[in-house]
């Protein structure tokens, strides 16, 4: 029976001495590729065929995701008219490993009528891609992963690094920040930490809120109504003075001298934590509530009265705490 766990070792050494020989050997060319795109006034079109075409379709997506404007465009697409989808002010990214890819080297003279800037990721400079391009990333593999030398495996890997690579030096050079990428992945865990805010999450309406003076027999019967495992007590004004969680009723009843008739007050937690500001991020509520070991946070108006609740499991249904 053949050693699996072992081919898998020796497949990923390979790949990865050929990623550490690339990083090793990177030539300038690729400085002058990201400066090439980073000056770029239009779009960054990546192209390619079979496997490379495969890698330059996540590329595109990469870029696009971090700030390089970019789409992945087909050669033979491009031949049936969507070459007027690149623009003049635009530059292409062509990747083909042997540099020979029939569909591609037919779309290289008519890249080049229109004087638009082209990057070459290939194994061959003198390729006609090589011939064609105005700036060549060199893809050099000793050898592939795979047991004939055949198959794209170890060529795969590295161009696909190296088309990391380019997306991470711009980042750098736009000073990408976390907060761009949150606002180009909206819906993503990080956009909703970054953009959700109080207003967004509380709950409004049908607050238990009684007044401070009620007796336990009413909080007790505002908690379960309520549905939040807590009732608020407010006083003459409308302040928030209390919480009564179903936590401190079942300390309450444990007491010897415990009465529904008591003032839910006497068991309340006085002067409980809240905020007043509902354009507060919610990820700064999670870390309050976290930090205050508590499941509950009340927002307040300016005077103290109670507009709505954040609850902690409010955070996680909304994706801002696990």
């Amino acid at each position: 029976m053949k050693n699996y766990l072992e081919i898998a070792k020796e497949t990923l050494h390979i790949e990865a001495k050929t990623l550490v020989d690339a990083a090793e050997n990177l030539e300038t060319d690729f400085s002058d590729a990201v400066e090439m795109i980073f000056s770029c006034h239009g779009k960054l079109i990546v192209t390619g065929v079979g496997k490379s075409g495969l890698i330059g379709a996540k590329m595109a997506a990469t870029f696009a995701s971090t700030g390089t404007p970019s789409f992945f465009l087909h050669p033979t697409e491009a031949l049936h008219g969507d070459l007027g989808m690149i623009g003049k002010n635009d530059v292409v990214l062509a990747i083909s490993y042997s540099g020979e890819s029939e569909e591609l080297s037919s779309i290289l003279p008519h890249i080049k009528r229109f004087d638009i800037p082209l990057i070459g990721m290939t194994r061959q400079i003198d390729s006609t891609l090589g011939r064609y391009s105005d700036v060549v990333i060199r893809v050099t593999v000793e050898k592939e992963a795979c047991p004939l030398d055949i198959a794209p495996t170890s060529s795969t890997t590295l161009t696909l690094a190296l088309g990391d690579a380019l997306a991470i030096c711009l980042m750098k050079a736009r000073n990408f920040a976390k907060e761009d990428f949150a606002a180009f992945h909206p819906g993503g865990a990080l956009g909703r930490r970054l953009f959700v805010k109080v207003k967004d999450i509380m709950r409004q309406n049908n607050l238990p809120i009684i007044a401070q003076n009620s007796p336990m027999k009413e909080a007790i019967i505002a908690i379960g109504e309520g549905r939040l495992g807590t009732v608020f007590l407010v006083d003459d004004s409308g302040t928030m003075v209390g919480i009564l969680s179903d936590g401190d009723v079942r300390r309450a009843l444990m007491q010897a001298q415990f009465s529904l008739e008591t003032p839910a007050l006497t068991y309340a937690t006085k002067n409980p934590i809240a905020i007043s500001d509902a354009e507060m991020l919610a990820s700064d509520v999670l870390v309050l509530i976290e930090r205050n070991k508590i499941q509950i946070l009340a927002v307040t108006d300016d005077t103290g009265q109670v507009k709505g609740v954040v609850h902690l499991h409010d955070l996680v249904e909304k994706g801002i705490a696990s």
